[in-house]
């Protein structure tokens, strides 16, 4: 009697449930406005580390300009005349001075200029980005305020007093809407501060921030998880 076997394929590894997690709602000057449920798709999931490493590196290769670049012989100025006769010196014959092997010649398999961009699907940007939210969502780095109506005109003065009275500290990533200009140009001389637009909100700086600082109209909702 033979044995019978069955083929399997590889089996998907099942992730947990998505969890769901609160934030404290302040205002500018620290004062408590009650809890906020966050999504739990977008800032409880379990992060994906092997999409957020090729989503980053795929991004940093991005930034690359691509702009080196090396001369060859034919390229490098001079060397057109033979430098000795074919025969009769007792050395190898050379045609040109400006062959790899001499001193000013060119650069043999030397770097051109190039694009370093890399294609990545966006459904693996946006698990990325989610992965990254979650993460510091899980650190308690996620803090969330009503808005920055209340400033006339942008002060630099009050951008810090704001951050402190919240307890943001270290490299902070104020996620903005186009309404919020005068937040913008209050914010832009702090050096451990960037500001971003929601819709360009990305994995890279998510994780490279200590602190991602939301306002009620830039939240990630479950509309924007579709």
């Amino acid at each position: 009697m033979s044995d019978v076997f069955t083929l399997r394929g590889p089996v998907k590894k099942e992730r947990p449930a998505p969890q769901s997690r609160s934030v404290l709602r302040k205002s500018l000057d620290g004062a408590e406005l009650g809890a906020v449920a966050l999504e739990p798709t977008i800032f409880g999931i379990e992060p994906n580390m092997a999409v957020l490493h090729q989503v980053i590196k795929a991004q940093l290769a991005a930034k690359r300009s691509g702009t080196q670049s090396t001369k060859t012989r034919k390229e490098v100025r001079g060397g057109g005349k033979k430098p000795f006769n074919q025969k009769g010196t007792g050395g190898a014959r050379q045609g040109t001075i400006r062959a790899p092997h001499y001193p000013g010649g060119g650069i043999a398999l030397g770097p051109k200029p190039r694009k370093y961009d890399q294609k990545t699907p966006k459904k693996m940007i946006r698990l990325a980005l989610y992965s990254a939210l979650s993460d510091r969502a899980a650190l308690e780095r996620v803090a969330i305020i009503d808005g920055f109506a209340n400033w006339s005109e942008p002060k630099t003065k009050a951008a810090v007093t704001s951050l402190r009275a919240l307890g943001l500290e270290g490299k902070i990533l104020v996620v903005l809407s186009r309404d919020d200009a005068v937040a913008f140009n209050a914010f832009r001389n702090l050096t451990h501060v960037k500001t971003i637009d929601a819709g360009e909100v990305n994995a890279y700086d998510v994780l490279d921030a200590d602190w991602v600082l939301f306002t009620d109209a830039t939240l990630p909702t479950a509309k924007e998880n579709r």
